[in-house]
């Protein structure tokens, strides 16, 4: 069965293992295409290109932002010790900045500070296991947040589609009233013009030049081609629905043209009544086109 998926959602995911925890959060508003905001732990930015692939794969349209964090463990375990080369690297570093008096000397417990200064016995030796290890719980802590943000768009298309299929019903419904309206019936043009000339000429006109005249307003006000227009599109909304998602795009461009033809129904008319049913259905269309917009 065909999915429709709104754009906005939350989720939240995590996992853990002896590289730590990692925790993700993933948010999605509207947007007119795909645009991806993606954050990753410190040292895993090889894995970005991969990472935007599956979002890609998961969405067509909004503004989608990725935030994953790692909480690494506190190392109580073995001794400690100083990279001493490292240290003496990173004091020299600046030396030519010192001496110029472009910089203070660094301080010792600022360059302790520094990443891989100081480091466990067998840090080392875990680095590389604990590498392949956190950067597969990435990517798996990814796909299960852009699973889970699915589904969350997935619950907003649902009612979305509930509030599109009675917003169509009622564009109908009012098509069929203006169909069947009797002012626009070739017949009620003439009367309504016979009814003026009456008042404007109370001698009368000649039958022929007042059915030559009803014939040509009645080709200006025949709405019958708007009518059949609406019919159409009606159908082709509730097929797009059907379709499920993506169909935000198609069904924005049929809220347009179900907009021309009720405003071009509504210029056609000359009756008060046939009037209100245009101007009900011009209503409900800018309604259904505000929807459609969180459609993907």
């Amino acid at each position: 069965m065909a999915v429709l998926s709104g754009m906005t959602g939350f989720a939240r995911a995590a996992t853990s293992g002896d590289f730590g925890t990692l925790n993700a959060e993933a948010r999605s508003v509207n947007g007119r295409g795909l645009d991806i905001r993606l954050r990753l732990p410190d040292g895993t930015g090889h894995l970005e290109a991969e990472a935007r692939n599956r979002i890609k794969a998961a969405f067509e349209r909004g503004s989608v932002s990725i935030n994953i964090s790692l909480e690494k463990p506190v190392d109580i375990e073995g001794a400690v010790h100083i990279d001493e080369a490292r240290l003496r690297t990173l004091a020299l570093a600046g030396r030519d900045l010192v001496d110029e008096g472009l910089a203070a000397p660094p301080r010792i417990d600022g360059l302790l500070a520094l990443r891989g200064v100081i480091v466990s016995e067998d840090q080392s030796e875990r680095q590389e296991a604990d590498t392949a290890q956190s950067d597969a719980a990435v990517l798996s802590v990814l796909d299960e947040a852009v699973a889970a943000l699915k589904s969350a768009r997935q619950d907003e298309g649902a009612q979305l589609k509930t509030v599109l299929e009675a917003q169509i019903n009622e564009i109908e419904a009012l098509k069929q009233q203006a169909a069947s309206h009797p002012a626009a019936s070739a017949e009620a043009i003439r009367e309504r013009l016979k009814q003026k000339i009456d008042d404007l000429l109370p001698s009368g006109i000649d039958p022929e030049r007042l059915a030559q005249e009803a014939a040509m307003l009645a080709v200006k006000a025949d709405v019958r081609e708007e009518i059949d227009r609406l019919t159409g599109h009606v159908e082709a909304a509730r097929g797009l629905l059907a379709g499920g998602s993506p169909c935000g795009r198609k069904l924005d461009f049929l809220a347009q043209e179900f907009n021309r033809e009720v405003n071009t129904l509504c210029s056609k008319s000359s009756d008060r009544g046939l009037t209100e049913i245009g101007l009900a259905m011009k209503h409900v269309v800018d309604q259904f086109r505000e929807q459609v917009q969180n459609l993907e």
